[in-house]
């Protein structure tokens, strides 16, 4: 068995621990979003999803521990907006936001497909608030991701990248009711939208090759 670098091994275990904790909090009833944004002090909430992580998963909670100090750093760093704010997330290559009741493998479905919305740096934070708030009001579709400003080393340039995905890209009605929806959000320029099946495959746009199913 091939042996993990350090750097890889905390890249997991934040990934992991990221998803524990909005799993968690939404039990509780707000998204993490909500209390970056409002500014509440959510420390001891915090503290203790983190110690259930650490018990669950006790190497990746000493990764943690060893590469950021203590809990409270990787706190005070989501309320500075890691994992939050595209622009200042640098620990994890995308951010999710699933709508409510959407189970979280939905987007890797076979049927599934995106809308790809491709921006500067500097727009994306603020069309990531629109689109995101839009999915948690299931507006759009069943989810969500932004790319961040952790380096890429599958982006071509330093253009971001956001996806609305769809539960099943046969279903046409669904699909432009999306798109008419992105448009009404303030995404006027003509959008491709892809589906599962290429990426699965492997295949991406070339010179000469079209890989988008819709186009509107």
């Amino acid at each position: 068995m091939e042996k993990v670098s350090p750097d890889e091994l905390v890249d997991v275990a934040y990934g992991l621990f990221e998803v524990m904790l909005t799993t968690e909090l939404r039990a509780f009833g707000p998204y993490l979003f909500e209390l970056v944004e409002a500014g509440a002090d959510f420390e001891p909430l915090f503290t203790s999803i983190f110690l259930k992580f650490s018990e669950e998963y006790p190497e990746l909670g000493d990764a943690l521990i060893q590469r950021f100090g203590s809990p409270g750093a990787i706190y005070q760093s989501i309320c500075e907006g890691e994992g939050v704010v595209p622009s200042k997330t640098t620990r994890m290559y995308w951010i999710v936001q699933d709508a409510p009741e959407v189970r979280p493998d939905a987007i890797e479905d076979e049927l599934a497909g995106k809308w790809l919305i491709f921006l500067p740096p500097d727009d994306v934070d603020a069309a990531w608030i629109r689109v995101r708030n839009a999915t948690c009001g299931n507006e759009l579709g069943i989810s969500a991701k932004v790319s961040t400003a952790k380096p890429n080393p599958d982006s071509r340039d330093n253009t971001k990248v956001i996806y609305v995905y769809t539960p099943d890209w046969r279903d046409e009605a669904d699909v432009m009711r999306v798109r008419e929806r992105l448009r009404e959000l303030g995404f006027a320029d003509r959008l491709g939208y892809k589906r599962n099946i290429e990426t699965f495959k492997g295949e991406y746009s070339q010179k000469g090759k079209r890989v988008t199913f819709y186009s509107a």
